[in-house]
């Protein structure tokens, strides 16, 4: 597998958990990092490294993780012939290099996995063959992202958590917006929102009065989030545009209830008014309704409780997302061969049997 070095936690935790799964399953699986922004120069060097070490050892198939690890995989397997499977976790937008490198990947990838309906019709739009788009759920790690264990410790306020990406808008100016409306309520961001947003977050704090109840946390090891988790009433996630949808389903498998935007994954992930709810993108009024509604109703929390574990447990664990990628995987290896169709014998007709 291919995986760019440089990617935040949650992303480098799922090709973690994907190999791991696979290898389970006894399959021999490396990992290769790219250098962080692959210039040119070392571009070349590390699919030149590739390339040697593949010419001396071919592995069976390529998987690349993201644009750029994507590229080297492409350009590295040319030469051996061998396959290259692509999962992009979203798509960039606009007409720049990385939208660019997306669809040549995207061609040239004999198999690219979408993780949810949002990026297959995405990667459609963006010119790959549907034949050559398959779907795989996105993973978690039960064993650590569940409903019992430690809980961080708590204020005597009620809590909304939310994780911030430094990659994208998180929304979280939005939430702080929100916590004038909703009373009581404090706002526990984890992660490190990007320099953008992290100076809108403390400007609007301070002009709506909520500062002391926004709480930066700054990166919490990955060990330590599943009690964080377990410590809100409410987890959001809502990003104008579409993400990652990991913090959704994490939270979903500590049994805590999401509000989230529905744009991309995450409306796969969430279904509304059963693990959580879906509001519409940067619409403040019904953000403030819906988290209103969930962190009144403890009956609703509960609910949601045992519908989100239920359904990561259905859907998202590693092993069952394995065993579905290898499936992919045995597809692009022993394609199925066509079944030659044979002529049936032409009936009989009346002139054959004058002729016979």
């Amino acid at each position: 597998m291919l995986a760019a070095q440089d990617a935040p936690g949650w992303r480098a935790a799922h090709v973690e958990g994907l190999s791991a799964a696979l290898s389970a399953l006894g399959h021999e699986v490396a990992v290769h990092h790219p250098p962080a922004d692959l210039p040119g120069q070392q571009l070349g060097q590390f699919v030149d490294s590739l390339r040697t070490e593949w010419a001396r050892a071919r592995p069976d198939l390529v998987h690349g993780h993201s644009w750029r690890p994507g590229l080297a995989a492409v350009l590295a397997a040319q030469p051996s012939g061998v396959p290259v499977i692509q999962s992009f976790h979203g798509l960039g937008t606009g007409a720049g290099q990385r939208t660019g490198v997306e669809r040549l990947v995207g061609k040239q990838a004999a198999l690219v996995v979408a993780t949810c309906e949002h990026e297959l019709l995405e990667l459609a739009a963006a010119g790959v063959p549907r034949s050559r788009i398959a779907l795989a759920a996105r993973g978690v790690d039960v064993e650590l992202f569940q409903p019992r264990g430690d809980t961080a410790q708590r204020t005597g306020l009620r809590r909304i958590v939310t994780v911030a990406d430094p990659m994208v808008d998180n929304g979280l100016v939005d939430l702080v917006a929100a916590l004038p409306r909703l009373g009581e309520v404090e706002l526990v961001i984890a992660g490190t929102p990007g320099s953008g947003e992290a100076d809108r977050i403390t400007r609007c704090a301070r002009r709506f009065g909520v500062d002391e109840r926004v709480r930066l946390l700054g990166v919490v090891p990955r060990a330590e989030l599943p009690a964080l988790l377990r410590s809100a009433d409410v987890v959001a996630c809502v990003p104008p545009q579409a993400t990652w949808d990991a913090l959704a389903l994490e939270a979903m498998a500590c049994g805590v209830p999401v509000v989230a935007t529905a744009v991309g994954g995450l409306t796969d992930a969430v279904i509304d008014g059963v693990t959580g709810v879906l509001v519409p993108p940067r619409d403040l009024k019904q953000l403030v309704r819906r988290l209103r509604a969930v962190l009144d109703d403890e009956t609703f929390r509960n609910t949601c409780e045992i519908a989100g574990v239920d359904r990561v447990q259905a859907r998202h664990t590693w092993p069952d997302v394995g065993r579905s990628v290898e499936r992919l995987y045995r597809h692009v290896l022993e394609p199925a061969t066509p079944t030659r169709k044979i002529r049936a014998p032409r009936p009989l007709t009346t002139r054959d049997s004058a002729m016979s």
